[in-house]
């Protein structure tokens, strides 16, 4: 494992540059590798000075590509040293937007864990004593955020991996809809659950570029270099069906219905999240008259283990292109391959990749395998239809890309009160934690198990699974000691990202208080 970037693979111009005031920072790990200076954005095309771009700094996690001369090495050792022929989209749509690319930041190796420590580079610490998990899978472009080094973060959104490290870090974590944000020039773990993501101190820097004003965020805009992309005709028909997106929304607060998923009050919550979650809702009731519903979405429990089943199915065909041959670096020091069934690159992958990378594409290549694929990754998908359908039935809005559904009412718990005899009440939101636990330690997850790691998905997959925008917000919560933080999530139905977002800053700011 490499603790740093090893010597000779990053140009003079790209050596860890840090002021002598920030050694503390440096020291956290989250910076891969940053100009010198940072990276200007090309010149605009004439624009009124009303439309003329304002300039951020950005940071960009190292699984999405970025050119000359930052490299792109996914904090894996296979592909130390690489530098992309092409800029992500989301990277040039955002530098014509005025970003100033300040570097690439530490991640989980291709974007698989949960607390940043399974990278070639070292693991990724949000302080220093005593070492903190920032979260994973991106830790570093949230520490960068949270220390104040760079007004945005771009991550990657698979199973949760920008609101877990937003959560832990006291940062906001936004995952828009599935399809909204190109994925182009995103190196890919499981295309049908990535998605890029925000990180920043508040909302409005997020919405700005998102949502935009008169039709002008990223939201409209379609690349035909990504399949998963959705078509503009889609985009329009999917916005008509929304508010919020040619015009800012103005809607009623005291309107607003909040549903609190009956199967997310698990046994391994952490009590104190628990209660500051129980205050933040009655703080809703109280502050905005808003209501709070029970709901209950049945296939929850079912989630996370049909996720870590498509997920590792997905990565193990994604990463069969890493064999040093066509892709990432050759272990030169192999006398011979033949000695593993005579296949040509065992030897570089088999150095190449990390434990935890190992571990996904053997489970994803078992599932993926004739006698398995019925019992697992079939099942898992019927998994993922039942998850989504459950989201549709507690949402007030209809899921613009899918026929309206009809449900059972014998499937649902008796414990969920029926608003009439057509069904129980319906919700713009639902509002959870967006983890079961606050951040432990670097020490404490020594003795950890990877399964005890995924577990602390448990309340972001669902959304994932479904394709629905989810927001992380700083939710202070009461410690021995002081004051912690822990991560509020807001889930909204597919497309409402406009709603949801100006809801969340409002939800925010009330927590600020």
């Amino acid at each position: 494992m490499l603790s740093r970037a090893r010597p000779g693979l990053l140009s003079p111009n790209l050596r860890r540059h840090v002021p002598p005031s920030s050694q503390q920072r440096r020291l956290l790990n989250h910076f891969i590798s940053r100009p010198e200076h940072p990276i200007e954005p090309p010149p605009p095309p004439p624009l009124p000075d009303s439309q003329a771009p304002q300039r951020f700094t950005l940071a960009v996690k190292d699984n999405i590509a970025t050119t000359s001369p930052l490299p792109t090495t996914c904090a894996s050792s296979i592909l130390a040293g690489y530098t992309s022929p092409l800029e992500a989209t989301i990277v040039t749509q955002l530098r014509t937007r005025g970003a100033l690319l300040s570097g690439k930041t530490n991640l989980d190796e291709f974007g698989m864990g949960s607390h940043s420590t399974h990278s070639a580079y070292g693991p990724v610490s949000q302080d220093l004593d005593p070492k903190t998990s920032a979260g994973g899978s991106s830790g570093g472009s949230a520490v960068a955020v949270a220390s104040g080094q760079v007004d945005l973060a771009l991550g990657t959104d698979t199973g949760g991996s920008v609101r877990l490290p937003a959560a832990y870090t006291g940062v906001v974590g936004y995952k828009p809809s599935y399809g909204m944000i190109s994925r182009y020039g995103v190196v890919p773990y499981a295309n049908s659950l990535d998605t890029v993501g925000f990180l920043s101190k508040s909302i409005s820097p997020i919405s700005n570029l998102v949502i935009g004003s008169e039709g002008r965020g990223l939201w409209a805009e379609h690349d035909p270099h990504d399949p998963t992309s959705l078509s503009p005709s889609a985009r329009k028909r999917c916005a008509a069906q929304r508010e919020g997106y040619r015009q800012p929304w103005h809607g009623s607060r005291n309107k607003i219905k909040f549903g609190i998923p009956l199967e997310y009050n698990m046994a391994e919550l952490d009590p104190r999240i628990r209660t500051a979650w129980a205050e933040t809702a009655a703080l809703l009731q109280d502050t905005f008259s808003a209501r709070i519903v029970p709901v209950s979405l049945p296939s929850t429990k079912h989630a996370l283990a049909a996720y870590y089943v498509i997920a590792p199915a997905e990565a193990s065909s994604n990463l069969a292109k890493y064999d040093g041959v066509r892709y990432g670096q050759r272990d030169e020091n192999a006398a011979t391959d033949a000695a593993a069934g005579g296949v040509l690159y065992a030897a570089t992958r088999g150095k190449g990749f990390g434990e935890e990378v190992k571990r996904r594409i053997l489970l994803g290549s078992y599932t993926l395998s004739s006698e398995a694929m019925d019992n697992y990754f079939i099942k898992a998908q019927k998994v993922r239809r039942l998850v989504r359908k459950d989201f549709n039935r507690v949402f007030a809005l209809e899921n613009p890309l899918h026929a309206p559904e009809t449900f059972e009412l014998s499937e649902l718990p008796e414990t969920v009160e029926m608003e009439d005899k057509w069904g129980p009440e319906e919700v713009d939101f639902l509002l959870c934690p967006t983890a079961p636990t606050l951040a432990p330690r670097l020490k404490d997850l020594e003795n950890k198990s990877p399964v005890d790691a995924y577990v602390n998905d448990v309340f972001t997959v669902p959304a994932s699974l479904a394709g629905l925008p989810a927001i992380s917000v700083p939710m202070p919560v009461a410690e021995a000691d002081g004051q912690g933080q822990a991560g509020l999530q807001l889930i909204g139905q597919y497309w409402d990202d406009a709603r949801l977002l100006a809801v969340a800053d409002v939800v925010a700011k009330m927590l600020q208080r």
